[in-house]
C-alpha cells in the first residue's frame, strides 16, 4: 500500500503560492458557502488519501462555535524533516506552496483524491489563522500561520508565525489541522451540518470500513456535543440500499462488483428498480464526478454487452431479434461505481469528469467479466430475468416515445404550433440574456406579461398542475400538454435528446404562488427538469421566484417583507400609522408590484437550484415525489418549517448563495 518511508525529499515543489486571495475562484470555485466548504474538503480528502492508502483508520472532523473547524486523522503525520531544496520543513512547505504534496508521483501515494497539491495551502491561504500538529517518530509538533493584513488593505496570506516545534512526545501517530475562514473573504458564513455530514457520509459509503467522526459544538446534546459516526462495513452495497431506500427494488440484494488490473481498482454496486430513470453516480479516488467521463462510459458498454449476451444465452432474445439497447437495460438502474487509479486526468480544477481513455476499456472489461460470472452463479436467475424483462418493456415503451416524439414535432412544429397564445416570447435573440418565467396561473400570468421587459423576459403560464414525472415513463410524460409546451418553449428536446447548448433561456424561472399549491407545483417542475433535463439544473439554468408575503407601508414609507421573521422589524421601521397588505397570490399583485419585488433583477430574490450531491438529490426527489407516503410523511414532519418562507439573494450578475 505504498511506501511508508514517508520524508520531505518526497514533497515535489511545481511552484510558490500564488495570489489566492486574489482569484478565489479559481482554486475554491465561489467566496460563497460552497467555497468555504471547499476549504474543509481540501484538508478532508489530504486525511481520506492517507487513510485510505492503508496509513491509517479513522479521521475526526470537528465543527466549533467560532466557526473553525478541526480535521484530525491517525496516518503517518505530515513528514517534519527540512525539504531538500527549500530548506524549511515539510510542513511548512505543505501549507505555504501552492503546488506542494506527495501525491505528484506515485511511491507515497497509490491514488488520491487531492491530485494538484494545491489544498492545504489554498485552506491556509484564505483562512484568518490555522493551527497543525503533526504526531509521528515519537513527537508532538506544532505550527501556526495567519494571514496578516499591512497598509492600505493588503493581506499577506498563510505567514508562518515561527517554524516547526516540537511541543512534546506523543506515541500517536497523524495531522491535526485547524482553521477559520477569513471573514474578509467569506463574511458571516457558517459552517452547515448537513452539508458536512452528507459528503464525510458519502466518503464513509466510498471507504469500507473507514472510520469517521463528526462533531458539531454547536449543537449540545444531553452527553455533550453531537457526535455522529459513520462506518459501513459494506461500502458500495450500503450506499446503493441508501439511496434505493423508499423505492421499489426488482431484486433484493444489490449485484456487487470488485475487481483490479494494473491500472485500476474498481467497485462497484447495481441494483433496478420499478423507476423509469436511470441514476448513476461515479468516483474517482473518492471524488464525485458529477459529469461522468470515461470509467461511466465503460460501465454502460459493459451492462449493455454483458446483459445481451446472458439474454440470448437464457433464450429472452430470440435469434432473429435485435439487442436491446443501453437505454433499455438502464430503465429504472441504480449505479455506484468508484474506481482508485494513479495518473488520474480530471477535465477542470473541479474534477467532474473523468477524461482517462484507459478508464473506460478497464472499467468494461472488470465489469464485463463480473456480470458474466454473476449470471452463471447459483440463486441469480430471477434477478437476471427480472433486469431483462423489464428492459424488453422499455424497448416497447422507446419505440412508443418514439412515435410521441415523432407526433409532437410534426404537431407543434417543435417551437410554434403548441405555444400560441401560451408563451409570451422575448424580442432579444441573445439566448445568454434572455429568461423564461414558468407561472403558476392565467392571473399571475397575465400580471407578468404586463410587468415584464419583454426584450429579455418572456413569460410562459400553467394553466393547470403539469404531470408528476417521477413514475412515468418518457411516452407518458409526452402526453401532457404542460410538459410539452415547456418542451417547446426551451427547445433543446428531452431526455436522451437534451441538449442544454440548445436552450433559448439562459435562467428558466419557476414563479408560483407562496402556498402549498406553489410548493406542489415547484415540486412538479423540479422533477421533470432533474429527470428529464438535467444538464439545465446541474449547469444552473434553473431558479425559483421569491415573491413577497407582505407589504408594509404609509405615506413616504414602502418595504416589501419576504418571511414572517422579519415582518416585525419592518414595521418598527415603518413606525406608527403603518398599514400592512398581504399577499395570498401573485395574482393579488399588480404588474408594478410584480416587476418591482419578483421580476427587476435589480431588486429580485430567486434561488439558483444547483445539484452539489446526486445521491442526496436522488433520495430527495424520491421522498418528496415517489410512492413511499409514509416516507414522505416523516420527511415533512422532520423538516417543514411552515411559519417560514426561506430565500436566497441573487443580484444581476452575482450569485450571493445557493
Amino acid at each position: 500500500m505504498g511506501n511508508s518511508n514517508y520524508s520531505s525529499d518526497k514533497i515535489v515543489v511545481l511552484q510558490g503560492l500564488d495570489a489566492v486571495r486574489l482569484r478565489p475562484g479559481m482554486y475554491i470555485g465561489t467566496t460563497g458557502s460552497k467555497g468555504m466548504h471547499h476549504l474543509l474538503w481540501e484538508i478532508v480528502d489530504n486525511s481520506v488519501d492517507e487513510v485510505a492508502n492503508g496509513f491509517g483508520s479513522n479521521i475526526t472532523v470537528t465543527i466549533h462555535k467560532d466557526n473553525s473547524a478541526t480535521v484530525e486523522d491517525n496516518g503517518r503525520g505530515i513528514p517534519t524533516d527540512k525539504h531538500p531544496t527549500l530548506k524549511v520543513s515539510g510542513v511548512e512547505v505543505v501549507f505555504t506552496q501552492l503546488h506542494a504534496g506527495g501525491k505528484f508521483n506515485n511511491e507515497n501515494y497509490s491514488y488520491s483524491g487531492g491530485l494538484h497539491g494545491v489544498g492545504a495551502s489554498v485552506t491556509n491561504a484564505l483562512s484568518e489563522w490555522l493551527k497543525v500538529s503533526v504526531y509521528r517518530d515519537g513527537n508532538e509538533y506544532a505550527m501556526s500561520f495567519k494571514s496578516i493584513e499591512k497598509a492600505k488593505g493588503k493581506i499577506s496570506s498563510g505567514v508562518p508565525q515561527g517554524p516547526l516545534t516540537i511541543v512534546g512526545k506523543s506515541k500517536k501517530t497523524g495531522t491535526k489541522v485547524t482553521f477559520l475562514p477569513d471573514k474578509r473573504m467569506f463574511g458571516d458564513l457558517k459552517f452547515d451540518h448537513s452539508t458536512i455530514s452528507k459528503r464525510l457520509k458519502e466518503i464513509a459509503f466510498l471507504n469500507k470500513g473507514i472510520e469517521i467522526f463528526f462533531i458539531d459544538e454547536n449543537v449540545e446534546t444531553e452527553t455533550g456535543y453531537k457526535t455522529v459516526c459513520y462506518k459501513y462495513d459494506n461500502g458500495l452495497k450500503d450506499f446503493i440500499l441508501y439511496v434505493n431506500e423508499g423505492k421499489t427494488v426488482l431484486y433484493k440484494d444489490p449485484i456487487y462488483i470488485e475487481g483490479k488490473s494494473e491500472l485500476v481498482t474498481l467497485s462497484c454496486a447495481i441494483q433496478h428498480t420499478n423507476d423509469y430513470s436511470e441514476n448513476m453516480f461515479s468516483y474517482v479516488n473518492n471524488i464525485p464526478t458529477s459529469e461522468g467521463g470515461t470509467h461511466e462510459t465503460g460501465l454502460r458498454s459493459a451492462i449493455t454487452r454483458a446483459f445481451n449476451e446472458i439474454a440470448r444465452g437464457l433464450g429472452l432474445i430470440k435469434e432473429k431479434e435485435q439487442n436491446l439497447l443501453g437505454d433499455d437495460f438502464r430503465e429504472g438502474l441504480t449505479a455506484i461505481l468508484s474506481i482508485k487509479m494513479k495518473n488520474v486526468q480530471f477535465e477542470g480544477q473541479t474534477k467532474a469528469k473523468l477524461g482517462n481513455p484507459e478508464a473506460r476499456i478497464e472499467v468494461e472489461n472488470i465489469v464485463y467479466d463480473a456480470l458474466i460470472a454473476y449470471s452463471k452463479q447459483k440463486g441469480t436467475k430471477n434477478a437476471i430475468t427480472e433486469i431483462i424483462n423489464k428492459a424488453k418493456g422499455a424497448q416497447k415503451a422507446r419505440e412508443a416515445a418514439k412515435r410521441a416524439k415523432d407526433l409532437t414535432r410534426q404537431k407543434n412544429s417543435v417551437d410554434s404550433y403548441s405555444l400560441v397564445g401560451k408563451l409570451a416570447s422575448c424580442s432579444g435573440k441573445n439566448s445568454q440574456l434572455n429568461e423564461l418565467f414558468i407561472v403558476e396561473g392565467d392571473s399571475a400570468g397575465g400580471n407578468a406579461k404586463q410587468a415584464r421587459d419583454r426584450s429579455f423576459q418572456a413569460i410562459l403560464p400553467l394553466r393547470g398542475k403539469p404531470l408528476n414525472c417521477e413514475k412515468k415513463r418518457i411516452n407518458q410524460v409526452l402526453d401532457n400538454e404542460e410538459i410539452r409546451t415547456i418542451i417547446s418553449a426551451l427547445g433543446a428536446g428531452i431526455g436522451n435528446d437534451f441538449n442544454v447548448e440548445n436552450i433559448k433561456y439562459n435562467k428558466v424561472i419557476i414563479l408560483a404562488d407562496a402556498d402549498q399549491d406553489g410548493a406542489h407545483i415547484r415540486a412538479i417542475l423540479l422533477t421533470f427538469f432533474y429527470r428529464y433535463m438535467r444538464d439545465l439544473v446541474s449547469d444552473g439554468h434553473v431558479y425559483v421566484g421569491v415573491a413577497p408575503l407582505y407589504k408594509v407601508y404609509k405615506k413616504g414609507f414602502t418595504e416589501y417583507v419576504y418571511d414572517d421573521s422579519t415582518l416585525q422589524d419592518a414595521i418598527k421601521r415603518c413606525g406608527a400609522g403603518y398599514q400592512i397588505q398581504r399577499y395570498k397570490g401573485l395574482g393579488e399583485m399588480s404588474a408594478e408590484q410584480l416587476w418591482e419585488t419578483t421580476m427587476d433583477p435589480e431588486k429580485r430574490y430567486i434561488i439558483q437550484v444547483t445539484l452539489e450531491d446526486l445521491a442526496e438529490a436522488e433520495l430527495m426527489v424520491t421522498t418528496l415525489m415517489g410512492d413511499n407516503i409514509d416516507a414522505r410523511k416523516k420527511y415533512i414532519i422532520d423538516n417543514a418549517n411552515f411559519n417560514k418562507q426561506s430565500f436566497m439573494e441573487i443580484k444581476e450578475g452575482k450569485v450571493d448563495g445557493k
